[in-house]
C-alpha cells in the first residue's frame, strides 16, 4: 500500500535537526498552505547568510529539498527579460520608445502607439491571453502573436497600469529578433554564465538533476502540476528553472556593475508614470513598494505548481528568496516571515478597517463568499469574471473555505472609484483563516473585478 497523503505531508513538514523560531514559522505556514517543499536564501550586507530547504521536492520518491533543488521561476523571470531588453537598448539595437510594430510583423491596428517601454512597465493596455490559450498546444511565435492580437485592448497606452503577461511574451519575441538569437540564450551569455548561475529555460525533456516537482491542490488533495505544452514553457514572461542560490547571486550582482550598468539599474527601479503624470508601483520588470518606510524592489511568480518571491529591502541590504513547489503556496508571506525574523521593523502590520458606510455591499460580499463556499458560481458576475471562475477553481476555493470554518467577520479596508468602477477591499475573518477580497462593481452593479488572497 502506498502512504496516504496525510502521512506524506507529516513527513514533509518534519522539522530540521536544528530548528529555530524561523524554522517553526516556515513549517507552520507550509502546513497551513499545503506546501510540500520550500527553499530559502537570505542575503545580508553583501553575503548569503542562510540557505535552507524544507520538506520535499518530490513527494512520490521522498526527495528532500536542499539548496541545490531547482524550482520554476514564474514571473520572477520577468526581472531577467526586462534586464535583457535594457541591455539591448544600451547596445543600440532598440529604443524603449520604439513602437512594437517596428520589431514585430503583422501587429494589429489596435496596438498602434504601444512602445517597448509600455510593455516593460505594464502600461500598454494589453490584457492576458490565458483565457483563450490552449495550454496543451505548441504555438509558434507567429501563432501566439496572432492569437493575442485578437484579444481586445483594455485601455489606451499609458492611460492605466495593468499587469500583462502578454506584454512580456512580446518582449521575448522582440529580443529574439533584435538580439539575433533566442532570448534565453542571450540571458545565459550576458547574465547567467557571468554570475555563475545555473538558471536556464524550462525543458520537460532534458535530464535535470535536483529538479523539483510542482503540485496543485484539487478536491482537497495535492496532485502533480497540470501539463503544459513545451513551447508555452519557453515564453519570456517567466519560464525558467533556478535555485534560491541563483536568485541570491542575481541579487548580489544588482548592487554592482558586473552585468547591468548603474543607468540600467536606476531606470529599472524608477516608477513608471502614466499619461497624466501619476506614478505607478512598477518599474521595468520590478515591483516597487515600501514596508513600514523601508524601500523594497521585488517580484513574485506563479506557474505550473510553483510559487516564487524575491524581496529586496535595498536600503537595509537585506534580501529574501523563497521558492515553493505548490500552487497554494504564499511565497510572499513566507518572504515576509523571513524578512521580519532578520529585521523586526519589516513585520507586516495588519491594515486597519475603515468605517462601514455601504452595508449593502458588505452583505453582498458575505453572500458571494457563502455561494463560493457551497461550490457555486456567485450571482451578478460580469462575463469576464465568470469565465475566470472555472469549475476546478470553484471546487478548490470551496474546499479551502469549508476547512476554514464559519465566516465570523467582514471588515471594510478600502473604498475608491476608477471611472465608473466602484472598488472595494474587505477582510473576511473565518474561524481558521483570513481572506482579503478586492471587489469592483460596474454598471448595473455587476461584479467586474474579483480578487481574493489569504491574508
Amino acid at each position: 500500500m502506498r502512504p496516504t497523503l496525510p502521512l506524506l505531508l507529516s513527513l514533509a513538514f518534519a522539522a530540521p535537526a536544528y530548528a529555530d523560531k524561523l524554522d517553526d514559522a516556515i513549517l507552520a505556514e507550509m502546513k497551513r498552505s499545503h506546501i510540500p517543499g520550500v527553499s530559502i536564501a537570505v542575503v545580508k550586507d553583501g553575503k548569503i547568510i542562510r540557505e535552507q530547504g524544507y520538506g520535499y521536492a518530490d513527494l512520490e520518491h521522498k526527495v528532500k529539498v536542499t539548496p541545490n533543488t531547482i524550482f520554476q521561476s514564474g514571473s520572477v523571470g520577468k526581472t531577467f527579460t526586462a534586464a535583457l531588453v535594457m541591455l539591448l537598448a544600451e547596445d543600440g539595437k532598440l529604443s524603449l520608445d520604439d513602437p512594437i510594430s517596428k520589431h514585430l510583423a503583422g501587429t494589429p491596428k489596435a496596438w498602434e502607439g504601444i512602445t517597448v517601454r509600455h510593455l516593460l512597465s505594464h502600461t500598454s493596455g494589453l490584457g492576458d491571453p490565458y483565457a483563450k490559450l490552449d495550454l496543451t498546444k505548441n504555438y509558434s511565435d507567429e501563432e501566439l502573436i496572432a492569437l493575442e492580437a485578437d484579444i481586445p485592448v483594455l485601455f489606451a497606452p499609458g492611460e492605466k497600469w495593468s499587469y500583462s503577461n502578454m506584454g512580456y511574451h512580446l518582449l521575448g519575441f522582440i529580443c529574439n529578433k533584435v538580439g539575433g538569437k533566442f532570448y534565453a540564450d542571450q540571458l545565459h551569455e550576458r547574465i547567467f554564465a557571468p554570475l555563475g548561475m545555473g538558471t536556464r529555460i524550462i525543458s520537460e525533456a532534458d535530464i535535470i538533476p535536483h529538479r523539483a516537482r510542482g503540485y496543485e491542490r484539487k478536491g482537497g488533495q495535492l496532485v502533480n502540476q497540470s501539463w503544459v505544452a513545451p513551447r508555452l514553457n519557453t515564453t519570456a514572461d517567466g519560464s525558467l528553472y533556478l535555485t534560491a542560490r541563483d536568485l541570491a547571486k542575481w541579487d548580489l550582482a544588482l548592487y554592482g556593475d558586473k552585468v547591468l550598468p548603474a543607468s540600467v539599474r536606476n531606470a529599472s527601479w524608477t516608477p513608471a508614470r502614466l499619461n497624466d503624470g501619476k506614478a505607478t508601483e512598477y518599474g521595468y520588470g520590478w515591483q516597487l513598494w515600501a514596508r513600514n518606510g523601508h524601500r523594497a524592489i521585488a517580484h513574485g511568480g506563479a506557474w505550473q505548481g510553483f510559487r516564487a518571491q524575491l524581496s529586496r529591502f535595498v536600503d537595509d541590504q537585506l534580501s529574501v528568496v523563497v521558492l515553493a513547489n505548490s500552487a497554494t503556496a504564499r511565497a510572499n508571506k513566507l518572504a515576509d516571515i523571513v524578512a521580519a525574523h532578520y529585521l523586526p521593523a519589516l513585520a507586516v502590520i495588519a491594515q486597519a478597517p475603515i468605517a462601514e458606510t455601504e452595508p449593502a455591499v458588505a452583505e453582498r460580499v458575505r453572500q458571494l463568499f457563502a455561494q463560493l463556499a457551497d461550490g457555486k458560481q456567485p450571482d451578478g458576475l460580469s462575463e469576464k469574471v465568470a469565465q475566470r471562475l472555472s469549475p476546478e477553481f470553484l471546487k478548490m476555493v470551496s474546499t479551502d473555505l469549508r476547512e476554514w470554518g464559519p465566516l465570523r467577520k467582514v471588515e471594510a479596508l478600502e473604498r475608491s472609484t476608477d471611472g465608473e468602477l466602484r472598488k472595494y477591499r474587505y477582510r473576511l475573518s473565518y474561524t481558521s483563516g483570513t481572506m482579503v477580497v478586492d471587489l469592483g462593481l460596474g454598471k448595473a452593479n455587476q461584479v467586474d473585478q474579483l480578487g481574493m488572497r489569504p491574508d
